[in-house]
């Protein structure tokens, strides 16, 4: 009977060993569904839904209630003072078409006034516009250099001009064309197989894709002076913003495609720089940085922490000060409160909220075009007030969140940054994100859709080169065709030296003179 019941007991504790794994394998695998139904709804939003992260009062109401957000507001009240109010400008309203537009009037007169105009005096009349094109022209320049010889000494050899430099030597390409083909390319993600075929189709000009992508080689050999001009720029300045964003492209040998990344630098003062490598380690941070100083803001991707490590051993055992700090985007911090929305609609609701009172004194900064010290002080008085409460609310709910959950992530990641995302307020001269590289990046998104892949690895340098300079027109709003078309006619009588003149921003300081 002893035995009996010692064996029930021994089944009874087994039995419940057995349903205590059972309940954490169940619990296991529900927080693995409620992730992978996060994961699905994720990409159907990506895919399908909208993006933005862009939340108006009722979306707020909704995820708050409306006595938190009033609370929000009476405490914001209390504790910020506002910065001066700005005054408001009517937007004018734009002509529907540019007024800077060459102009063709075509008059049309009644039929009676044709026949008879000495019984008729004009007393007004009536404009309609409309908006036309035409289409581009190509054409066939000729450079004819006559020869003479001299009458009066028949052995003098015969004298003829020379040849105006040319971009490619025994080529057939003007400054125009290669206009044309570049920003087709690279601004209107127009293929060069593309190009070929409308170039056959509609003008009957017979020009193939590969000649084209010489060409573009060409080009790029000759913006290159260019190019390191901007690089050197970007590395003499104190703050970077850095991000990196895939490429596809072809192996040399082997076929099949991998994977390249474009590396985008920025600094807000000066211009935009892409820089091409086939990998996304360390060793890609090493050419622009390793003589660079200052202030380097990314995402949390792990290789620039790395080599923020790495470089300031370094400097530390050769006696020498730290020579990077890192700083941190709050757009990508803000971006996963977003997502966690749905999981915590209250605690995601009111972080969301505090971000977007940072955002909104960055706004007020920016439209009074305030710069580095009153942008330090700003912060200091009104931003340090918020983070320190966003701080305080990520302590007290860390624990209490499961780590593999979608808020406990974001809350985990913010503190992980916590340092670096704070960072802005300290130094004037930061961002409080990321954003203004991001955008850089664009083109080559919009790209990718279309040409799809790079076609050898070291035509990723030549892209590099001509989004950069593309990029930094864009910026400064100058018109890419009439700066290419300008630049591609003088570069082959100037020295490298002189290239320093045909930055984008020099050549615009340069038009500007001569236009006051």
């Amino acid at each position: 009977m002893r035995n009996k019941l010692e064996k029930l007991k021994k089944k009874n504790v087994e039995l419940r060993a057995q349903l205590q794994s059972m309940q954490s394998a169940f619990a296991e695998l529900q927080l693995e569904n409620s992730e992978l139904k996060r994961r699905n709804q994720y990409l159907l939003l990506q895919m399908y839904g909208r993006t933005s992260e862009k939340m108006d009062s009722r979306q707020m109401e909704l995820l708050l209630g409306l006595p938190a957000i009033e609370a929000a507001a009476n405490i914001e009240e209390t504790l910020l003072p506002p910065l001066p109010a700005r005054r408001r400008t009517r937007r004018e309203r734009r002509p529907r078409i540019a007024e800077h537009l060459p102009t063709e009037d075509i008059i049309i007169e009644p039929e009676e006034v044709k026949k008879a105009p000495q019984d008729y005096v004009l007393i007004g009349e009536e404009i309609t516009q409309e908006l036309e094109v035409v289409p581009p022209k190509y054409f066939r320049r000729r450079f004819i250099r006559r020869k003479y010889t001299n009458k009066m000494n028949r052995n003098q050899p015969p004298v003829m001009a020379a040849l105006p430099a040319r971009l490619i030597e025994g080529g057939y390409a003007g400054p125009g064309l290669l206009t044309d083909i570049i920003l087709k390319k690279y601004v209107d993600h127009l293929p060069l197989y593309r190009q070929e075929k409308i170039l056959k189709t509609r003008y009957g000009i017979d020009l193939s894709r590969k000649t084209m992508s010489d060409w573009v080689g060409k080009v790029a050999d000759w913006l290159k002076p260019i190019y390191n001009h901007l690089y050197d720029e970007l590395r003499q300045g104190g703050y970077l913003q850095i991000d990196e964003t895939p490429v596809r492209y072809c192996q040399a040998e082997g076929g099949g495609s991998r994977q390249g990344y474009f590396w985008v630098y920025h600094r807000p003062d000066t211009g935009v720089l892409y820089e091409w490598h086939t990998g996304r380690g360390t060793d890609c941070l090493k050419p622009m940085l390793d003589t660079f100083s200052g202030t380097i803001q990314s995402d949390g991707y792990a290789a620039y922490n790395s080599y923020a490590k790495s470089r300031n051993q370094r400097e530390h055992d050769a006696g020498r000060p730290r020579a990077i700090e890192l700083a941190a985007c709050w757009a990508h911090a803000r971006r996963k409160f977003f997502e966690a929305r749905d999981e915590r609609p209250g605690l995601a609701g009111w972080l969301l909220n505090q971000i977007g009172l940072l955002y909104g004194i960055e706004k007020e900064l920016r439209a009074q075009k305030a710069g580095p010290q009153l942008r330090q002080a700003v912060r200091a008085s009104q931003s340090s007030v918020i983070l320190a409460r966003i701080r305080r609310v990520l302590d007290k709910k860390a624990a209490s969140l499961l780590p593999r959950s979608q808020l406990g992530a974001a809350i985990s990641y913010t503190l992980g940054l916590w340092d670096e995302l704070t960072r802005f307020r300290d130094d004037g001269r930061l961002e409080i994100d990321n954003n203004l590289v991001e955008n850089a990046v664009r083109p080559t998104a919009v790209g990718k859709k279309n040409w799809l892949f790079i076609g050898h690895p070291e035509a990723g340098e030549r892209s590099a080169i001509l989004y950069t300079m593309l990029e930094n027109c864009r910026r400064l709003g100058i018109n890419p065709q009439e700066y290419l078309y300008d630049v591609l006619s003088r570069l082959p009588t100037m020295t490298n030296w002189q290239t320093y003149e045909l930055t984008p921003a020099n050549w615009l300081a340069a038009r500007q003179r001569l236009a006051a």
